[in-house]
């Protein structure tokens, strides 16, 4: 592609937002980056520093050089992904978050995915564990955005994938959603791809911290959860009926999942039935429960047909809260 032989044009843009990382961790994820094949000229490491109680520079300072340092009021991870945003000036746009890391073997497949098809977006797996796979990676044929959404169920997370800047528009994250703005930015990107290849390369360390936000035991991080979960839902409903016929169908089906996954989360994380109760009144009244009657999934069409009656509901509240003890 002619944009990647101009040695002016950065194929890769990698943001990082961070907030109070622990000492090492972002170092080891800018490492991850700097072990690439790409070469200076090829890539930009773009550090969102959201507040921090102390500022990571001063760990930081022999990789400086390479370094694009934006430090910003506390605002929030949406807020400082958008800032890197407005700042990257790669052909693609890499998401990592601060106490992840790419690994090498898996992510050079992607990159080569990137550098030798004219795509979109190249969508890879992760891995929970630092040690990359050696194995043969399959990749799939190219599909639009809006048919592999409509087809598959995708996993939602915006670090799971490196995607073309020009494709973004004025998409953004909303500002004020602390947990899972990544279910409403993934969607609506992948919308804007006319090319999108799956590979099952674990290309992505997924760090599991105890004391991160999303692993967080108390009850007030759960109801604040769940409310942005609703409110996402709820805000890419209003935008489907936007929507031309094929791209509107491919949004309900991720928003069907989306309402699947909200209500076994209330179940999961209240274990409150008359809590249950109010949200399933709520999601009736924005036409959004009962769960749509589709062939999406086997685990899609159980879940729905015990949503579907008192009797299945009270089954639900006594087992998945045993079956998802935390």
């Amino acid at each position: 592609m002619q944009d990647q032989q101009n040695n002016s044009q950065k194929l890769v843009s990698f943001i990082i937002p961070a907030y109070n990382v622990p000492d090492g961790m972002l170092t080891e994820c800018i490492q991850s980056i700097r072990a690439l094949s790409l070469r200076a000229f090829e890539r930009e490491i773009i550090i969102v520093d959201d507040g921090s109680d102390k500022s990571p520079m001063t760990e930081l300072a022999e990789l400086a050089d390479e370094l694009i340092y934006i430090r910003q009021k506390n605002s929030g991870v949406a807020v400082a992904r958008n800032t890197g945003l407005r700042m990257a000036e790669g052909t693609f746009i890499q998401f990592i978050d601060a106490d992840d890391l790419l690994l090498r073997s898996p992510y050079e497949h992607v990159l080569d995915v990137v550098r030798y098809n004219n795509c979109d977006m190249v969508m890879y797996d992760y891995s929970e564990k630092a040690e990359a796979s050696t194995i043969d990676f399959k990749d799939e044929k190219p599909l639009p955005g809006a048919t592999l959404l409509r087809q598959s169920n995708i996993h939602g997370s915006v670090w799971g994938m490196i995607f073309r800047r020009s494709i973004i528009g004025s998409l953004r994250f909303t500002p004020g959603i602390a947990f899972g703005e990544d279910e409403e930015f993934t969607p609506q990107l992948m919308l804007r791809a006319d090319s999108v290849i799956t590979t099952t390369a674990r290309a992505y360390y997924y760090r599991q911290r105890p004391m991160s936000a999303i692993n967080r035991k108390d009850m007030r991080s759960h109801l604040a959860r769940l409310h942005d979960s609703k409110s996402i839902i709820f805000n890419l409903r209003q935008k489907s009926s936007t929507l031309p016929p094929e791209e509107r169908v491919a949004m309900q089906r991720r928003i069907a999942q989306l309402t699947m996954d909200y209500i076994y989360n209330v179940i999961v994380l209240t274990k409150n039935r008359h809590y249950l109760d109010r949200q399933l009144e709520e999601l009736k009244k924005e036409g959004l429960f009962p769960l749509p009657d589709r062939d999406y999934t086997k685990k899609y069409k159980w879940f729905r047909r015990m949503t579907n009656s008192s009797i299945g509901i009270t089954m639900l509240m006594r087992t998945l809260p045993i079956l998802n003890k935390e």
